[in-house]
């Protein structure tokens, strides 16, 4: 799925770091949606940034950039990425924890106590609702970046040959097709000026491997015949997503530690 809060991380980080413009940071968020309006998910957060409560006539993107910079900033932020089972950096399974879950992803900002998730609430319109990040939430295990890299290589040589045992890898017609539209209708991100080489090639790299994993688990001829090879199927992928989730968030780390450390060199 794309990111829309990997945006959100790495150029608030930029910009809090004083490497990108306010309006840099907004023009990034609009690969996402045309649209994006903010509000708090609760009245103690919206007094706390000064944003409208869900429920009321939300506020433009603009305010919670204004928000971050009163309370303390993002310039530590990572990306979540939670599934059923793993909510880890969320402070367990509360509501904020379920919010992230419903979106599948998180701008997690331990400096100003936000977890900020993004929801699609209309054809253009993204809403980012800011929850309080719980007391003492800890926070997520994030793997090296070149650790993550190899993680995701090894996850598709592993994938691939379980699956070829499952005979569910033959050629598929229109398979490549699939896998090559997939790649250009996912929105193309633009990352602040230093973000790191290897950062934007994992991160690239990601989305091509989630690409053949969505072809991988569809049905079609050279697909699962029986139920327990489509159970094989979905063992065999898992580990291969959670690669991918490992790699994104890895990658998003490494951006927001360089954007920081070039940062304290120039002052």
């Amino acid at each position: 799925m794309p990111c829309p809060s990997a945006t959100l991380v790495v150029w608030t980080s930029a910009w809090l770091h004083g490497v990108a413009a306010s309006d840099d940071v907004l023009d990034a968020l609009l690969t996402w949606a045309e649209a994006h309006e903010v509000v708090a998910a609760d009245e103690a957060t919206a007094r706390r940034l000064e944003l409208p409560v869900a429920g009321e006539r939300p506020a433009a993107p603009a305010m919670l950039l204004a928000a971050l910079r009163r309370v303390g900033g993002a310039v530590s932020g990572h990306l979540v990425l939670p599934v059923a089972g793993d909510v880890r950096g969320l402070g367990g399974d509360g509501a904020v924890a379920a919010a992230a879950l419903r979106a599948g992803e998180a701008a997690v900002l331990p400096l100003a106590g936000l977890v900020v998730v993004p929801e699609r609430v209309a054809e253009g319109v993204l809403r980012w609702t800011a929850h309080s990040l719980p007391p003492l939430a800890p926070s997520p295990e994030i793997v090296g970046i070149g650790e993550a890299e190899h993680g995701m290589t090894d996850a598709v040589r592993a994938a691939t040959a379980t699956l070829v045992s499952l005979d569910v890898a033959r050629h598929r017609p229109n398979v490549r097709a699939e896998i090559e539209a997939a790649l250009r209708a996912r929105p193309r991100a633009a990352w602040p000026k230093g973000t790191p080489g290897r950062a934007i090639r994992v991160l690239e790299r990601a989305a091509e491997v989630e690409a053949i994993l969505l072809a991988a688990s569809g049905d079609g001829e050279g697909a699962a015949v029986s139920a327990s090879a489509m159970r094989g199927r979905t063992d065999a992928l898992r580990p291969l997503a959670d690669a991918v989730r490992r790699a994104r968030c890895a990658a998003v780390h490494e951006a927001v530690r360089t954007l920081a450390d070039a940062a304290s060199r120039r002052r």
